[in-house]
């Protein structure tokens, strides 16, 4: 009973950031040019949209539900959850642009919602237990993820263009915002990674703005979201030990992380360059 209601906050969860991925693009996209280097400058601007204060607002919502899904599930199966709902983030972006989804799309969104069924299914067979892990190992985790981010930026913008490079990073910040929550979690001395949940937030949110701006919200947050929930999916059996179910429950468990990890990746696949964005 405990973990269907964590993966009910987890899916709500997962809708709120989705469709404020929408809204936050839809404001961001049409704001003059935003800035790393030029922070105060680029938050004001983004603070005097409505629009994309108002998506913001629903993101911090989807936040407090996550973190609720988190102390009563494993990092695994939320964030298995959270890669399902990449569907919804298709499906809505689809939808403001006023277009039909690519069969690639479409595939993927599929893909993602199957993930999520047999996750459901799986729960049958338990699985719900996690170690604490060593602060040490999940330390030089989170530091080779932020490095990563770092080398990301620089080394895929020439390849596949300005706004999936800011989307790498940006996920890849985000699952360490994503990792050091589920470990402040765990109480004790282990509050100390709310620094590191902020700092990974806080940046990886400015890099997906400045993203939005060069492309589509399903590319940019597409690719950020796959690799928010890949990261910690893999992070939830390697640094924490969570447990796979025995038996069939435990061949539906693999299946579903196989599958929502695979639709997301159809997803995130960039669709050249965007059509103008309607606003929402």
């Amino acid at each position: 009973m405990t973990l269907a209601i964590a993966l009910l906050l987890a899916f709500g969860s997962t809708s709120l950031v989705n469709l404020a991925y929408l809204r936050e693009h839809a404001a961001a996209s049409t704001l003059p040019p935003l800035s790393l280097l030029r922070p105060t400058r680029s938050l004001q601007l983004l603070m005097g949209d409505r629009r994309w204060v108002a998506g913001f607002a629903m993101e911090c919502g989807g936040f407090g539900l996550y973190v609720a899904a988190l102390a009563l599930a494993p990092l695994a199966l939320v964030q298995s959850v959270g890669a399902g709902g990449i569907g919804l983030l298709a499906f809505g972006s689809a939808r403001v642009r006023g277009r039909a989804l690519s069969r690639r799309e479409l595939g993927g969104a599929l893909v993602s919602m199957l993930g999520l069924l047999l996750l459901a299914l799986s729960l049958a067979g338990g699985g719900g237990r996690s170690a604490p892990g060593s602060v040490l190992t999940i330390a030089i985790w989170l530091a080779a993820t932020a490095v990563l981010a770092v080398v990301a930026l620089s080394a895929t913008r020439d390849l596949l263009g300005a706004g999936a490079a800011y989307g790498i990073a940006g996920g890849l910040l985000f699952a360490v915002g994503d990792i050091a929550t589920k470990v402040a979690t765990q109480g004790g001395a282990r509050i100390a990674f709310a620094g590191v949940l902020v700092a990974g937030y806080v940046l990886g949110t400015s890099l997906i703005q400045v993203g939005y701006q060069s492309g589509a919200a399903l590319s940019v947050a597409g690719i950020a979201t796959l690799l928010t929930n890949a990261l910690p999916i893999a992070a939830g059996t390697v640094l924490l030990h969570e447990g796979l179910p025995s038996g069939p429950e435990g061949v539906l468990r693999v299946l579903a992380f196989t599958a929502v990890v695979a639709g997301a990746i159809m997803l995130a696949r960039p669709r050249g360059t965007p059509p103008a964005v309607a606003e929402l």
